[in-house]
């Protein structure tokens, strides 16, 4: 009998859940969507919100009743559950459940004829026992912590220092601040929880029946735990505990982080062997984020990055290099004791490249408004940064029709003309005749989104073999990943001495990497890497397409040379228009992993 390998995506508005064979194929996939199942709980687009406190958050029963559901849905597919030999999955990022002192007992005894809701939330009357202190979960999109956000700034001694120690400068959807807010604003609720998971583990415990430890790389996401030392970082838990009193009650409510990504937290709990016929041999392996989940449903090697381009751009590369900056974040990675996830998160991304789409579309009168024939060609006719010669300045851009934190500025667009030899940076009028709109803008947009990415991680990337130092691989994901002027222009910019890729996962890439993980955690030898487990398993065929060269001899070097002036860009806008809030990127959960 062949081993399979279960693993779940609970995000912000569904659980999904698929099977892997030893081989990693899919076998059965499954989803449960907030909105259109359980809409009972009064939720929109998966979660409640609180406007005036700015309030995102969603009901734990929701969560509770979703994984029976999706259960239920795999079995009914024709899921065999007695192969399972190894669980594992991945909870959308920063949001925290705060369980009750009843927590553990209800947990390690419940009766498979009875679902998880019946048995771990309280009734409308609470006359049953809650293993939950607080009934809501704060989401990643809520961004009520402004204060607490200060104060970590302010412990720390700026952002800087706090990105350094944190991987992360503060940001409202941190379970940090969250942690704070939530033990002002609720004190008896915070004083009756005996443990706080993240989803992550959240989900973990339900498996494992007794709360599951946080995962290495998940726990990064809370402006609580020292990346360089491995340790929750004292003055930062002091802050959020209330004072040194509340310090050793706080560390045990968070509990023990084990280092090691592929750990067994222990055999399945019974109520799954009965219920739905699990073996009890099944192993719990640590659940991680939502991104660093992602990351793994590929071998990806150090030097490889991930482009995802939906709605927001995400960026996600492997690195043995820890480099912390406020403007992006850096997690332990998952798998890969020593080495780190770095990410970055726009908000402007698919919508920005579509307004200058439209207005070429209306400008030359395209029968499809929505084509992206015209701003393809036009981008790609369009010479490298837009010199008719190299003597001719360089068109540098930024747009941003949402306010953006990468680099941390109001709504705006921004057009410059750089001269490398003299350094001279000058703005350019719309429709001046170097810079003609809204024609010159479709090379522009795709150049400055690829050089805000390089410009941050040019310091993390290493020499490939003679060629200068760029990622190996450019693999891009998202709806823009169909486009063959963005490719292209990827490859220019960014270089990937392999060449740009597609990865073809569909929606499953988040699912996937926590099934790929399972099976790891289960079936590694002593000592193997999770990335040549997976390369010797992984149909990369079946997942991924070349679709063109990356480096250009020539053309990367001068994109080199215009990463000087599109600093001096950034610099000057923020000068103009920058504003100093925290975190409200809506980058972690569904935004960022758009695939």
């Amino acid at each position: 009998m062949a081993d399979q390998f279960l693993g779940f995506d609970l995000s912000t508005q569904q659980l999904k859940g698929i099977v892997v064979g030893s081989d990693l194929k899919l076998i059965h996939e499954a989803k449960v969507d907030f909105d259109a199942d359980l809409s009972k709980y009064g939720i929109e687009k998966g979660v409640l919100t609180n406007p005036a406190e700015g309030e995102v958050f969603a009901p734990v029963a929701l969560f509770l009743e979703a994984i029976d559901l999706v259960l239920q849905r795999l079995k009914d597919q024709g899921a065999d559950f007695s192969k399972v030999q190894g669980i594992s999955g991945a909870g959308m990022q920063h949001g925290t459940v705060f369980w009750s002192k009843d927590a553990e007992p209800l947990l390690a005894n419940l009766d498979g004829g009875k679902t998880l809701v019946e048995q771990l939330e309280s009734g409308s009357k609470g006359e049953r026992k809650s293993a939950f202190s607080h009934p809501f979960s704060p989401n990643w999109q809520d961004a009520s912590t402004q204060k607490q956000c200060e104060g970590f700034d302010v412990a720390l001694k700026g952002p800087k220092n706090l990105a350094l120690a944190t991987g992360s400068s503060a940001h409202h959807r941190f379970s940090g601040p969250q942690i704070q807010r939530f033990r002002e604003k609720h004190p008896e609720a915070y004083k009756a929880t005996s443990r706080i998971s993240l989803v992550s583990s959240f989900l973990a415990s339900i498996f494992l029946g007794k709360v599951a430890p946080i995962d290495i790389s998940d726990v990064c996401g809370a402006n609580l735990w020292d990346i360089p030392n491995g340790r929750w970082q004292e003055d930062l838990l002091t802050l959020a505990a209330g004072g040194a009193s509340g310090l050793e009650d706080l560390r045990s409510k968070l509990g023990e982080v084990p280092q090691d990504g592929g750990a067994s937290f222990g055999t399945i709990s019974p109520y799954f062997s009965k219920r739905y016929g699990f073996p009890s041999s099944a192993q719990i392996i640590a659940f991680t984020g939502d991104n660093p989940s992602t990351m793994l449903a590929l071998p990806l090697r150090a030097s490889d990055a991930i482009v995802s381009l939906g709605t927001s751009t995400t960026f996600l590369m492997s690195t043995t290099q820890y480099k912390p900056d406020p403007a992006y974040h850096f997690l332990n990675h998952p798998t890969t004791a020593g080495s780190y996830m770095f990410m970055l998160c726009y908000k402007n991304g698919g919508l920005a490249r579509e307004h200058i789409r439209d207005a070429i579309n209306k400008d030359t009168n395209s029968a499809d408004s929505k084509s992206w024939d015209t701003f393809n060609k036009t981008a790609l006719e369009t010479p490298v940064l837009g010199q008719s010669s190299q003597s001719s300045p360089m068109r540098l851009g930024l747009f941003f029709p949402r306010p953006e934190i990468v680099p941390n500025v109001k709504a705006g667009t921004w057009r410059f003309l750089f001269s490398p030899s003299t350094s001279n940076l000058s703005p350019a009028a719309e429709n001046d005749e170097e810079w003609p709109t809204p024609t010159s803008d479709a090379r522009a947009i795709l150049e400055s989104q690829f050089l805000s990415l390089r410009l941050r991680s040019q310091s993390l990337v290493h020499p490939q073999g003679q060629l200068p130092a760029q990622p190996r691989r450019i693999y891009l994901v998202g709806g823009g990943a169909i486009n063959p002027a963005i490719a292209d222009l990827a490859g220019q910019v960014l270089g990937g001495s392999e060449g740009v890729y597609k990865l073809e996962i569909g929606g499953n890439a988040c699912a996937l990497g926590a099934a790929y993980k399972a099976a790891w955690g289960v079936q590694r030898s002593a000592g193997e890497a999770f990335e040549d487990f997976l390369e010797q398993r992984w149909d990369e065929e079946g997942f991924v397409e070349r679709i063109c060269g990356g480096y250009r001899e020539g053309v990367f070097e001068r994109y080199g040379e215009a990463l000087v002036g599109f600093e001096g860009v950034e610099k000057r806008v923020v000068g103009e228009a920058g504003h100093g809030d925290f975190g409200g990127e809506g980058g972690a959960g569904d935004e960022v992993v758009v695939m």
